[in-house]
């Protein structure tokens, strides 16, 4: 852990996991520009981090960077921890982090659906965990209330959508939305759990540019969701109070139409 940028006497700090890069660091910006501070974690890539934690900065956010692999459970139980040391307090999470590696049917072994798991779905339970316990250790409110946060998981279309590639992450997935409904009660009253279901947002090494607008368009809507459809999402469920236990689909309709194979090889 580094605090490059001190934290400042604000009420809300929010945990976003992957901030670093692509979808993360988008959320991790507009959650700064919304006033939040940001604990910027990240698992190898520091200098990009040090970026986001810059940009957040700028934005009027107080920001810095975090490590951790979330593959091991004993960094994961550390991380809150860390962030809390250093801001004081904690009153949200964002599980964006997230393993992504090809498998099939064909190809599933113990391996592989161990990992995608690990760092989908295990960290993000961990880390709703270390919330909840987190609140209920603070002091009670004026008017006798005691804290509550907010836990919002990534998860993907996929889930309403579903093919047979990417199998390991498709069922860390299905974990983590399960477990989202899970959380909302077992967490209850002091925790909200949201997820959030991108369509295809941003482009990868597996496609063209050229691909990637093309499938796009693939929706109801003739778009797909943008980073900043997703932050927009992600900051709707942090501030509404009435929502937990459920997940919101932002893709333009992606989920409602049958795709035989994931994007990145159609």
């Amino acid at each position: 852990m580094s605090a490059l940028f001190p934290a400042r006497n604000t009420t809300r700090t929010v945990l976003v996991t992957g901030a670093a890069k692509r979808l993360g660091r988008e959320i991790a910006l507009a959650l700064a520009k919304d006033g939040w501070q940001v604990a910027v974690h990240y698992r190898d890539s520091l200098e990009d981090a040090t970026k986001t934690v810059a940009d957040c900065a700028n934005l009027a956010g107080a920001s810095a960077p975090f490590r951790a692999n979330l593959a091991n459970e004993a960094a994961v139980r550390q991380l809150l921890p860390t962030v809390i040391s250093h801001f004081g307090q904690v009153d949200a999470i964002v599980n964006s982090a997230s393993t992504f590696e090809h498998d099939t049917a064909s190809s599933f072994g113990f391996a592989a659906m161990e990992k995608h798991m690990r760092s989908n779905a295990g960290a993000a339970i961990l880390l709703s965990q270390a919330l909840h316990a987190h609140l209920q250790s603070r002091p009670v409110k004026e008017r006798n209330e005691p804290a509550t946060g907010v836990v919002v998981n990534l998860l993907d279309q996929k889930l309403w959508n579903q093919n047979p590639d990417f199998f390991s992450y498709t069922l860390s997935k299905a974990a983590l939305e399960a477990a989202t409904t899970m959380l909302a009660l077992a967490l209850s009253p002091q925790i909200r759990v949201v997820g959030v279901a991108p369509g295809l947002t941003l482009t990868s090494p597996l496609l063209t540019d050229e691909q990637f607008k093309a499938r796009h368009k693939l929706s109801p809507l003739g778009r797909s969701s943008t980073a900043a459809d997703v932050a927009a999402t992600v900051k709707f469920a942090l501030e509404n109070q009435s929502i937990t236990g459920t997940t919101l689909l932002v893709d333009g309709g992606q989920h409602l139409m049958k795709f035989e194979r994931d994007f990145s090889l159609m």
